[in-house]
This record gives structure tokens, sequence and C-alpha cells, in this order.
């Protein structure tokens, strides 16, 4: 006879079952999977033989100058997560948790673009970018700034940095999401007894809504580090990694060593080195700058 509490266990592995199939299938597997093929050498032929080479495409990956122009890049991403990103989605939260009117509309219109397409917003900015006829360079040329009128996307670090940018554009209403969802939680009460003791304004901004948003900037830091070192969508559609590998990044770099160099294995031990940053990143900044406080 099986007990109630024996019961209760079964119910709960088999509501758990279907999502613990597919963690262990699209995830787990895809994992071990790469750590193991990194050590082996693949053209990526089926049925064609494994060649085990040992670390030799992770020190192959290490001596490459193309790694780190890639990591340069991904960078580059993070300075604009940090800098950029950061603060305009914190501040966009700010607008539509306030008491202003349209709001609703603002909500709206800041988290249009990530309902986008990747491949629409990188086209339509590809366009706009355009050194011939794109919006920028008229309007700059309109102002009599033919100077400031730049091939934004063939320029080196140039065309990195308008990418960023282009990121930021797209990631903001997201992120906007994180940290009106932090300042939602907070209780009024808090607000209103600052107020009490004249914390108004900048104050209250300062000394209660930020430092209780910690959880949330928290979230956002772990998705910039994590997203910035394996950002391709944006990247692949607007440039390629190029001109000439300029504007590469460790997710191309990847990609092309993988589909168009037909050298999995190498492709495999890039994945694992920026599985291992993601992890050693995420949990630097979770021990050091987010350590709880009791």
């Amino acid at each position: 006879m099986i007990n109630k509490k024996t019961k209760e266990n079964i119910i709960i592995i088999l509501f758990l079952a279907p999502a613990l199939l597919i963690f262990i299938i699209f995830i787990l597997y895809p994992v071990f999977n790469t750590i193991y093929l990194s050590f082996y050498s693949w053209k990526g032929i089926y049925g064609s033989t494994l060649n085990f080479v040992g670390f030799d495409n992770y020190i192959m990956v290490l001596k490459s100058d193309h790694f780190y122009k890639a990591l340069l890049n991904s960078l580059y991403f993070l300075i604009g997560g940090f800098v950029i990103l950061m603060p305009l989605s914190f501040l966009l939260a700010l607008l539509i948790t306030s008491k202003l009117k349209y709001t609703k509309l603002m909500k709206t219109s800041f988290f249009m673009p990530i309902m986008l397409s990747i491949t629409a917003v990188a086209l339509m900015w590809v366009y706009i970018l355009n050194p011939t006829f794109g919006a920028v360079n008229t309007i700059l040329r309109t102002l009599g700034l033919n100077h400031l009128a730049k091939e934004w996307l063939s320029t080196p670090i140039l065309n990195v940095w308008a990418i960023v940018l282009v990121n930021e554009w797209t990631y903001a209403g997201y992120n906007m999401l994180i940290f009106a969802s932090g300042l939602i939680s907070i209780p009024k009460s808090i607000y209103e007894s600052a107020e009490i003791d004249s914390c108004i304004g900048i104050k209250k901004l300062i000394y209660i809504s930020i430092p209780l948003c910690k959880e949330s900037f928290k979230i956002f830091s772990i998705l910039c580090i994590t997203g910035c070192l394996k950002v391709f969508d944006l990247v692949w559609a607007m440039t390629k990694g190029g001109p000439n590998r300029t504007s590469e990044t460790p997710a191309t770099l990847l990609y092309n060593e993988a589909f168009t160099f037909k050298s999995f294995g190498t492709s495999a031990a890039i994945g694992v080195i920026l599985l291992i940053l993601g992890i050693i990143l995420s949990l630097l900044l979770t021990k050091t700058i987010f350590k709880k406080e009791y």
C-alpha cells in the first residue's frame, strides 16, 4: 500500500518530468556533448571519425589573435551595457512607474523594439546607417556637418560601437521591465516614511529606490555579462563580423570556425571557454558587488 507521502512525491515527479526531460535533452546534453567534442578534431561530416587531440583546440584558441579581438569587442558591448543600457533602462522604468500621464503609451513605445525580429531591427539600422543614403548621414549633411558623416559599419571600432548602440536601443525596453518590477515591489509606506523625514526628490531615488532595487540590478548584470559574451544575431545581421573581422564577437568566431572553416572541435572549445568565462564573471559579481548582507 502506497502511503500519502509517496503518492505526493510521485505526483511531483510526474509534473516535473516533462520539464526535466526538456532540460536534459536541450541544455545538459548539448553542454556535455560540446565539452566532449572540444577534445577532438572533427570536420562535421556525419559518420566521419573523431580524432582525439587533447587540449590542442583550447591552446589554438588561446593563442589566436582573432579570439582576443573578439573578446575585446565583447568588452565594448559590456561597457555599453553598464554605462548606457543600465541607466537608460532604469530611467525608463522610473518613467513608466511614475504618476505621469500616458505611461501606458510609454510602456508600449519603449518595449516595441524587443517585440520586433532582431533581423528586422538589424536591417532597419543597416539602412539608417548607410553611408550614401542613410538617415544619419543625410541629417548630418543637411545640418552642414559633412565631416561627421562616416561609414558607420565599415570603419573599425566605429562599427562595433554602432552595433553596441543599436543593441542598447533594442534591449532598453526589456531591461526596463526588470527594473520596473523592482520599483513596483517597494512598499509605498517606505516612501511615505521617507517624505516625513524630508527625504524627497533625488534623495528618495538615491537612498531608497536604487538600494531596494539591488536584486533587479543583480539580474540585469548577470544577463548583461552572459548576453555580451554570446551576442551573435545583431552582429551577424548587420556586419557578419566584418569588414576584415573587425566587428567579430566570440559567438560569430565560434560560428565561422564551425560552419565556414569546418573546425567543429575548435568551435566547441570556444563555446566551453565562453561558458566558463560567463560562470566565473557571474559568480564574481554575485560574491562581490551583490554580496548579501545579513
